[in-house]
């Protein structure tokens, strides 16, 4: 059932994903005309977009729990009559979404999932998202949706150093969370931290100045040392490993036999529950996963496994996951950790 890693098919996957780090393009492959496709993540709308143009008749159900990537696909079908329906929701509020629809379970055919932040929200300095951008250290991908959904700021303001360091460590896999976390707390008593780079001078300033670009990305660039401490908060404000789960199951009750599910991570909580719930581990128990890859299988953990170790759910689709060359990262850098995994639902 594996593509072969040497086929010309495996060879045009890997150069279409790093070459726009668009799972869509794995799935205009893979999938004919006049199939329903769920796009997880919209976003920008750049995943459907692709799909509209490259795969004739296709419906794309265009999820995002982003009002502003929302509108965006309003406007997207305004452009494609009939074929793409918005859904402005989170992973686990899907299920219901369908419902409301009348989308019965095992009728869709493809699924894509991009993980994570959206470029656009990381463009926008004003959503909190990037320490290289001054902002509101807001973060929250629902945007103004819930009003009382802690942001970034409050929870920098108001967890003692012990939950912070706790964070930082389960969620950024941060090596010094309690030094960075002893900063915080110091430097809130003077004033609130309210700022991006408010905060990131905050991390910077815990560490010689030395060290503060010391640690190297995949290009082995220069990284700013409050990088993790960005994705730890990012993480833990919007629930993303939870919500990813959620994700997941939805997807695994929608996708009719032989349907796609592609998912595409840039960081390794994220890889690391998706291989395992691909894999058929029991996640029902996800804190357990937060903290450091598994050592060894535990019987316990085998919810679904066949005898040759794949799910009872999927087949994958390539032996490896799919992950882009050093020369072709040199062209698009945010997709430097990018990871594709592509399965069919058995």
């Amino acid at each position: 059932m594996y593509l072969n890693a040497n086929s010309s098919a495996t060879s045009r996957l890997r150069n279409l994903l790093i070459m726009t780090l668009l799972i869509t393009n794995l799935v205009c492959l893979l999938f004919g005309a006049g199939q329903v496709v769920l796009d997880m993540t919209f976003g920008g709308g750049g995943h459907t977009k692709a799909i509209l143009n490259m795969v004739p008749e296709v419906t794309v159900l265009a999820l995002d729990r982003d009002p502003t990537a929302i509108s965006l696909a309003q406007q997207l079908a305004k452009e494609h009559s009939g074929r793409v329906k918005p859904l402005l929701g989170r992973f686990s509020e899907l299920e219901a979404l369908l419902s409301n629809m009348n989308i019965k379970p095992s009728s869709i055919d493809a699924v894509l999932l991009d993980a994570g932040c959206s470029s656009m929200q990381m463009d926008q300095a004003e959503r909190g998202f990037a320490l290289s951008k001054d902002g509101p250290l807001d973060m929250r991908m629902d945007g103004e949706r819930y009003p009382d959904m802690p942001c970034a700021a409050d929870v920098v303001n108001t967890l003692d150093q012990q939950a912070l360091a706790s964070i930082l460590t389960a969620y950024g896999e941060e090596r010094n969370a309690r030094k960075i976390a002893s900063a915080i707390v110091e430097a809130r008593r003077v004033n609130p931290i309210t700022r991006t780079q408010q905060l990131a001078s905050v991390v910077a300033g815990s560490f010689p100045a030395a060290v503060v670009y010391a640690r190297k990305d995949r290009l082995h660039r220069s990284a700013h040392v409050a990088t993790k401490t960005f994705q730890a908060l990012r993480i833990f404000v919007n629930d993303e490993l939870n919500e990813l789960h959620a994700g997941l199951r939805v997807a695994q009750t929608a996708l009719k036999p032989g349907g796609r599910l592609c998912v595409i991570t840039f960081h390794s909580l994220e890889d690391r529950l998706v291989k395992r719930f691909l894999q058929g581990d029991d996640l029902s128990n996800l804190d357990h996963y937060h903290f450091s890859p598994r050592k060894q299988d535990n019987r316990k953990e085998k919810l679904a496994k066949k005898k040759d170790g794949g799910s009872v759910y999927w087949v994958p689709l390539q032996r490896k996951v799919i992950m882009p060359e050093k020369e072709d990262v040199e062209k698009n850098p945010r997709g430097r950790s990018a990871k594709l995994r592509a399965v069919l639902r058995r």
